[in-house]
């Protein structure tokens, strides 16, 4: 046989020497420990560079291939899991062990037992196999003399081709003959050769039996999807930690994980995604899938036909959809820019224009700044007031009345037409809704209460605050970068879910991508701001739609202090690790105090962000006025219904009185005072 005067070495988890004979069988030699023996060994006093160590592995990174090269018998790849293989170490020549065994001989084989089959050495010529019917050239035979028949080496040796696969505890055996079958480690359909577990039935496809121990997913999907650490080989995804990481979906397709399945994950973030996800060469149109900062972006649309695109997140709290409306308007041009005082129809004082030049101001006002505890919200979009010039009531140097407008609210147009939810009746602006108490009503597009300024239809009880009054035919959003999101109308089923909430669309005004099948409501897209500022926090918060890399570990809210989902959007600082839940962002006034969120961090968006909190209530039997305010945690219960006091409610400041907004109904009040 070929095998004679080589050098060879066994590996069988350590080294065996064998050397050929005369007869061109072959003897084992000597033991010794040689197969990556080094790679293994470790200095002791290496420990305090091991994350330096960490860092230069992942830029020098070489992707971990399962097989040991190349069988010179059969030309089949020789696995890092096989049973034992032999291998030369001054050339590249190695073996399996049941190739560099073959006897001359093979007697009584089930294929063939009537005659014995001799070892043929075939370089030149085309032979079929009788056995899987394939038309080999340079692969060695065993013929039959008298039948004139071939088996190749391959078929011949099936029974002995076994290996000891890390993903599961029994000896696997390869199929004599491709298949077409379902696979254990991915759960999708293969046609090819599988590795079979004769004991319990388990078997994976071979591609996926060689898949690396740890690879980088932008080498396996042509750059499409990037992540900066190298992610490893799990032979499953157990249910606990499915759902201790809140459930999390594949990066790439974004659908579920199973748990028996395979996946690829990365040990430094939460970063997971399927086996087939992370292998397949993904065309151009695949990157629609994409989490932003992932990889290539390939936008469906063009700039210059879109001039007044809506681009979201907006920055911070200083900007607003109104306030981008209103600027694209004419008549908030020219002229109008250079009126000091209006009378107003919504407010019964004359507004005066203010900024830090204003001769007739007696008192300065300070400008809206959660990191000084200053809270200035505008009385018609109940937004902060960040930036002169802006309206204020010229009674307010008298500490008489308190009215203030962004100078764009003090312009809005006295009505609305043809409008999106309620086209068949105008609606008109109204500084006040009627009927409700403390003119807090539930906005028709978003669903959160407001007692902002509303355009409304009386005769039909449909309410709009002013913030949905203009939403836009389309926007693009960070979230899913480079394509045009258009506004859709509720559905009626619950069929699609917020991209951002998780929440169902059921109901509810919502953006729609729809090659990609993105959503996100109304609200998630215009009321969570790129940017916020947290007292408690010297950087800024900035909104993540996924988690964070180099965060392995749990997140939790800095506010409610309640475990936070990753998957949900959130608010997070890369410096200090820190997070927030979106819907408790707005409580960063309140921190000071035992502000807990409740059931508020569930609906995403704060409930009570287009709330004005402040006037107070007289009612019979109660000696002091009771301010409206949100709930925190020490307010005790309702008066009225005895239960714990939650939302919006009234408050004594001086005693331990309280009531719901909803109970307040039950008693009489006698004086209302508005700020």
């Amino acid at each position: 046989m070929a095998l004679k005067n080589k050098q060879l070495s066994i590996f069988l988890g350590v080294g065996t020497t064998v050397v050929t004979k005369d007869d061109g069988r072959l003897a084992v030699g000597r033991l010794g420990a040689i197969f990556e023996q080094q790679k293994n060994q470790k200095n002791e006093n290496d420990g305090d560079e091991d994350e330096d160590r960490d860092e230069e592995a992942e830029n020098e990174f070489v992707e971990e291939n399962l097989h040991g090269g190349e069988c010179n018998m059969c030309k089949e790849q020789i696995l890092s899991f096989d049973v034992s293989y032999y291998n030369c170490k001054s050339c590249d020549y190695s073996l399996h062990k049941f190739c560099a065994e073959l006897p001359i001989t093979l007697e009584n084989h089930p294929s063939h037992p009537q005659h014995d089959l001799s070892y043929f050495e075939n370089l030149y010529f085309e032979m079929k196999c009788i056995l899987c019917n394939l038309n080999r050239k340079t692969i060695h035979f065993y013929v039959c003399d008298t039948c004139y028949i071939a088996i190749d080496i391959i078929c011949a040796t099936l029974r002995e081709r076994k290996i000891n696969h890390p993903s599961h505890p029994h000896q696997m055996e390869l199929t004599p003959q491709p298949i077409v079958s379902s696979c254990s480690a991915c759960g999708n359909k293969h046609e090819g050769f599988f590795f079979l577990c004769i004991t319990c039935g388990f078997w994976i496809n071979k591609d996926c039996a060689l898949l690396p121990a740890k690879m980088l997913i932008q080498n396996h999907t042509n750059g499409t999807f990037i992540h900066s650490h190298p992610l490893t080989l799990a032979y499953s995804f157990p249910y606990s930690d499915i759902k201790d990481k809140f459930k999390p979906k594949c990066r790439v397709c974004q659908d579920w994980f199973y748990y028996h399945l395979w996946i690829y994950k990365c040990d430094k973030c939460r970063y997971y995604v399927h086996v087939d996800c992370a292998t397949s060469k993904r065309e151009q149109f695949m990157s629609i899938f994409q989490q932003p900062g992932t990889g290539k972006i390939h936008k469906n649309f063009k700039d210059d036909e879109h001039p007044n695109l809506l681009h979201c997140p907006f920055h911070d709290e200083g900007d607003n959809l109104l306030k981008r409306h209103m600027s694209n308007q004419i008549e908030f041009t020219g002229k109008q820019h250079e009126v000091d005082m209006i009378n107003h129809s919504v407010h019964h004082h004359p507004l005066i224009r203010f900024n830090k030049q204003t001769p007739d101001s007696k008192k300065m006002v300070s400008l809206h700044n959660p990191m000084k505890r200053i809270q200035l919200l505008c009385d018609g979009c109940v937004k902060p007031i960040l930036t002169e010039p802006f309206y204020i009531c010229n009674q307010q140097a008298d500490e008489q009345c308190c009215f203030i407008l962004h100078e764009w609210c003090a312009k809005l147009p006295l009505k609305v037409q043809d409008y999106m939810g309620h086209p068949k009746h105008t609606l008109f602006l109204l500084p006040k809704v009627p009927s409700k108490f403390f003119s807090v009503f539930t906005c028709a597009i978003c669903k959160l209460p407001s007692n902002g300024f509303a355009y409304g239809c009386m005769m039909c009880q449909f309410y709009i605050d002013i913030n949905c009054a203009f939403i836009p035919e389309k926007i693009t959003h960070d979230a899913h970068p480079g394509h045009l999101l258009y506004k859709v109308e509720p559905i009626t089923d619950f069929s699609r879910s917020c991209n951002a909430c998780l929440l169902n669309m059921y109901h509810r005004w919502g953006f729609r991508c729809p090659s990609c099948d993105f959503n996100i409501h109304v609200r998630c897209a215009l009321l969570l701001y790129k940017v916020i500022k947290h007292k408690c926090d010297k950087h800024p918060l900035s909104l993540r739609y996924e988690p964070a890399e180099n965060h392995i570990s749990d997140y939790f809210c800095e506010i409610c202090e309640h475990e936070l989902d990753p998957w949900e959007w959130f608010y997070y600082c890369t410096t200090c690790a820190q997070s927030t839940h979106a819907a408790c962002a707005p409580l960063v006034l309140q921190y000071e105090q035992p502000t807990e969120a409740g059931d508020d961090y569930y609906t995403r968006v704060h409930k009570f962000r287009n709330v004005k909190f402040g006037g107070t209530l007289v009612i019979k039997g109660h000696s002091h006025r009771l301010t409206f305010v949100e709930r925190i945690d020490s307010n005790g219960k309702c008066f009225k219904c005895d239960r714990w006091l939650k939302g919006m409610i009234f408050k004594c400041l001086e005693c331990k009185f309280g009531l719901h907004y909803e109970c307040v109904s039950s008693f009489d009040y006698v004086g209302i005072l508005y700020i």
